[in-house]
């Protein structure tokens, strides 16, 4: 198979034009000010109410949690919380810190613990992604700066949810405006707020000259980010070239190679703790009924040389998986599940065999557009035509959830969460994305979501994934790395959680 982006020709000329003349952006630098450009606008600036990295990139730097975790050591520190003591195996209790403000100027205390996390625990809030909030039972206050946190069932990853995707929100303010306003007008306590928002164009974060000073998070060194969302590839590297932007990301590795040789710029890359993978609608009323047919799944899978997409087309630092989870992810396994090496021959006779030797399905797919059409490319050459259709995620999304997907290419980033029950289950566990519902795969996801036994855990996700894989319920591809191009001038550092610390950023 042979691999071509028909930009790279045109992106070689300008940086051939852009090395002969172009200067660091001083004028930023000067200001003190970081121009972020990214490909997609969020869902919500709530984010309680997003589901892109881009929404929680933002979450990062304008909220806190009641936990951090170091990404350097994975040590768990005290963020709103100073401290917290497990009580029983479902109650926690957590000491809170004094004299943190809003950046409305109200003041953090258990009021605002309490309403936020008992919003996000009602499912009739609607919070977008369930698994982040709805192990949560109800939080009460205990005196002013002491809160007790019941789970409903046990579910020994809680500190690590607190330490991710659960922001805690203004308690009066979200009570008068809610997820609505809360996205018109973000207010949180980290380090970095919300000075501007024009949804779908751009977003502007200034520091937090009030931020705590005991906050595990380093106080913020620039002044300002402008985060405008750019679509089109092609018009975020001519920004980058001409110095109208400092930083972008997702850049495709083709692109990322050839930009490393303009003098201005840096190219930083690394493993992600993001997925890839292909879904396959296998439901009642699937509009790909052949789908249903595991002959026809495994076909798929055998048909794509995935080792040659990671060395071609994904780049340094990813690698093929064989189950629907990150490697490091606790209770992620790939032991003694189904491998399907590629084999086009193969792809064929299974496909013969299953009396459909020639298909034509749709392909939905929303990020790494140069990816789906190399797996395009491998299914044509087996007898399976895709019709690409690309969307944003939300949209994406719904065409998964309301059962008018039939293919699936998917990324998915846990939220940064280090543990399978924020990766696999929210795929395979009947919730509003999973295409397949086994329930014998279900009840094994939630066993080793709620158990306190790690050996329990460990062993109920290995045979949920090993019934995932053994059905060839979905195609796993390869863990994503992430490249960076920045300006050169920029002290810039990538995480394998793929958030972008604005905390930690600063002009040389």
């Amino acid at each position: 198979m042979r691999f071509f982006d028909k930009a790279s020709t045109a992106l070689a000329a300008t940086i051939l034009a852009a090395t002969a003349f172009t200067t660091p952006a001083l004028a930023q630098k000067a200001a003190n000010t970081v121009r972020f450009a990214y490909d997609q606008a969020p869902e919500s600036v709530d984010p309680f109410f997003n589901n892109v990295r881009i929404g929680v990139i933002i979450g990062a730097n304008v909220w806190d949690t009641l936990i951090y975790r170091d990404p350097a050591t994975n040590e768990y520190k005290g963020q709103l919380a100073k401290s917290w003591k497990q009580v029983d195996d479902k109650t926690i209790e957590f000491e809170l810190r004094e004299g943190v403000k809003f950046h409305n100027g109200e003041e953090f205390d258990a009021d605002d613990v309490v309403y936020t996390l008992n919003f996000i625990s009602k499912p009739e809030n609607k919070v977008v992604t369930q698994g982040n909030v709805n192990w949560i039972a109800k939080a009460e206050k205990l005196d002013k700066y002491k809160v007790r946190l019941t789970t409903k069932e046990i579910f020994p990853a809680a500190i690590e949810y607190l330490a991710g995707p659960v922001v805690i929100h203004p308690n009066e303010y979200y009570e008068k405006v809610g997820p609505k306003g809360q996205n018109e007008k973000p207010v949180g306590s980290g380090p970095y707020k919300v000075s501007n928002y024009v949804p779908g164009k751009s977003i502007t974060l200034e520091l937090n000259k009030d931020y705590f000073k005991d906050s595990p998070k380093p106080q913020p060194k620039v002044g300002k980010f402008e985060i405008r969302f750019i679509p089109d590839r092609q018009t975020q590297m001519a920004e980058m070239l001409s110095g109208g932007a400092d930083l972008i990301m997702h850049v495709p590795k083709d692109q990322a190679d050839q930009l490393q040789s303009v003098p201005t710029l840096q190219v930083v890359s690394g493993e992600t703790m993001r997925i890839v993978f292909m879904q396959m609608n296998i439901l009642d009323g699937t509009p790909a009924p052949a789908l249903k047919d595991e002959r026809v799944r495994k076909a798929i899978i055998h048909a794509i040389d995935r080792e040659a997409m990671v060395k071609n087309i994904v780049g340094t630092g990813s690698r093929v998986i064989n189950t629907i989870c990150f490697p490091s992810q606790f209770g992620c396994t790939d032991e003694g599940a189904a491998r399907y090496p590629y084999d086009p021959a193969k792809a064929k006779a299974l496909l013969a065999e299953a009396g459909h030797p020639s298909l034509t399905m749709d392909i939905v797919a929303y990020r790494e557009r140069n990816q789906t059409e190399a797996l395009i490319g491998y299914l044509q050459a087996v007898g399976i035509k895709t019709n690409l259709r690309f969307l944003q995620y939300a949209a994406m999304r719904e065409q998964i959830a309301t059962n008018k997907a039939m293919l699936t290419h998917q990324t998915w980033g846990s939220f940064s969460v280090n543990d399978v029950s924020a990766a696999t289950p929210n795929y395979f566990a009947f919730r509003s994305e999973d295409i397949t519902r086994d329930p014998q795969v279900r009840d094994l996801l939630e066993k080793g979501n709620n158990s306190v036994d790690p050996a329990v855990r460990k062993e109920a996700y290995k045979a949920g994934l090993k019934i995932i894989a053994d059905k060839a319920y979905a195609v796993p591809l390869y863990s994503l790395p992430v490249y960076y191009v920045a300006n050169k001038d920029l002290n810039f550092k990538a995480y394998p959680d793929e958030l972008v610390r604005f905390w930690e950023m600063g002009w040389k």
